[in-house]
């Protein structure tokens, strides 16, 4: 998950930069007033979204594949977690009883 989150940081870093050139180059345009800063950086987001889905797609399985795993591994420990203390609340029920 940790490589997933840093590649899609580095497109959007990428995207970043990129428009960063563009808008002083003049291909885009400036924002307004003060707003020139938010309006890269925003741009950059609308950007780096759709091309982080469709470039990352096979690294966002393979994330997604490993978090289904430690998932259903913590659901199986939750389970035998939970079947150990019925045992024990069992057995101390039983040992209640013939005493």
């Amino acid at each position: 998950m940790l490589r997933y989150t840093l590649m899609r940081l580095g497109v959007f870093v990428a995207c970043l930069v990129a428009v960063w050139g563009l808008v002083y180059a003049g291909v885009f345009p400036r924002g307004l007033g003060d707003s020139n800063g938010m309006w890269i950086v925003l741009l950059s987001l609308l950007l780096s979204a759709p091309i982080s889905f469709v470039v990352l797609r096979k690294e966002r399985d393979r994330a997604s594949v490993q978090v289904v795993r430690r998932v259903d591994r913590m659901k199986a420990n939750l389970e035998a977690s939970r079947g150990q203390e019925d045992l024990a609340d069992d057995a101390a029920r039983a040992q209640g009883q013939t005493s």
